[in-house]
């Protein structure tokens, strides 16, 4: 089996900001409320010209340029979204068009937060096993627009971007190590977008009435400690897996989810803080295009080094989670 690695990662983030002294003009809150239950002081929204493919388009250029490589290289797209442009096409085939990726097969991944751990898994297969040579993982997001605005708990955490990442064969002892990827659907209603599938067809003036085609979280409390054991889960499994222990990791990158989970995340696996790559206080929840930004974030301000190990965690809604360590 060839050994895949990651030659290139980029990401965009849509210049308009919304800062919590923002959500104070139109909600009933504080930015001491937010801070304190989230981490979150601002999050970025995508203009309304912009759809998802739009933001993967900067991204994957930006990662294709560190990789050295050309649209035309690339065999295969996997992008992770749950905010595609359109449900039939998928993202990944508006992004396909735009990029000029004329060589490539394209599908997209809906695995919600957890959705860049499971893309970057799927291309790593094809990669592996020789069935295509160059791979471009892309995560990209418009959050904002799934959200009911009037609800305070929910709408403050979500925000838009996307990230990138360019695999192909590598050689020595650097690259992905392994990825672990779960899900139980029996937990799938804790968050949950009610609307826009088979279930609500055709979508009605009743359905939009009821909100059934924005983000719900249901019982935050018992996502809350579900998500900080399977973070934590993930991390030991990818550990396990490959006969490392969490000394040898230079850095965790998590999914952005919250700063107290990723805070509940590092005491029980009974590390610092600072070994824990958090961004969530500048961007918020982006869902699965929170790890790929906060992975381009680490390589360009050199918190990773080549030789470096680097684990990437996530959990979301499906219920999904997963990791993946990889030898910079």
């Amino acid at each position: 089996m060839k050994r895949v690695g990651i030659i290139g990662t980029g990401s965009y983030l849509p210049e308009k900001v919304l800062t919590n002294f923002d959500l104070e003009k139109i909600l009933d809150t504080s930015d001491e409320w937010i801070t304190t239950r989230t981490g979150i002081k601002e999050r970025r929204l995508a203009k309304a010209e912009e759809a998802a493919s739009d933001l993967a388009l900067i991204a994957s250029e930006r990662a294709l340029a560190v990789a050295g490589v050309t649209p035309k290289e690339i065999e295969l797209i996997v992008m992770a979204t749950i905010t595609p442009d359109t449900h039939c096409p998928a993202g990944a085939n508006w992004l396909e068009a735009k990029i000029g990726a004329e060589n490539a097969v394209s599908f997209d991944i809906t695995a919600a937060c957890t959705g860049f751990i499971f893309a970057l898994s799927v291309a790593e297969q094809f990669l592996k096993t020789g069935t295509f040579n160059n791979a471009l993982v892309v995560a990209s997001e418009i959050m904002a627009r799934t959200v009911d605005w009037t609800e305070r708990e929910n709408c403050i955490l979500w925000g838009d971007g996307s990230g990138a990442a360019v695999l192909t064969e590598v050689e020595n002892d650097r690259g992905i190590l392994s990825t672990h990827i779960h899900s139980d659907g029996a937990g799938g209603d804790t968050l949950l977008m009610p609307g826009g599938g088979s279930k609500t067809t055709p979508i009605s003036h009743e359905s939009v009435d009821k909100k059934l085609h924005t983000l719900r979280m249901i019982e935050g409390n018992r996502s809350f400690k579900v998500a900080v054991r399977r973070f934590s889960e993930a991390c030991e499994e990818a550990l396990a897996h490959n006969d490392l222990t969490l000394d040898d990791v230079k850095v965790i990158i998590p999914h952005q989810a919250n700063l107290r989970i990723l805070q509940g995340m590092a005491k029980q696996l009974n590390i610092s803080m600072d070994k824990v790559y958090v961004n969530i206080e500048k961007y918020g929840n982006i869902s699965s295009a929170t790890v790929p930004i906060a992975l381009d974030e680490a390589v360009r301000d050199g918190t990773i080094q080549p030789g470096d190990l680097v684990l990437l965690t996530a959990f979301g809604g499906g219920l999904t989670w997963g990791s993946a360590l990889i030898r910079w």
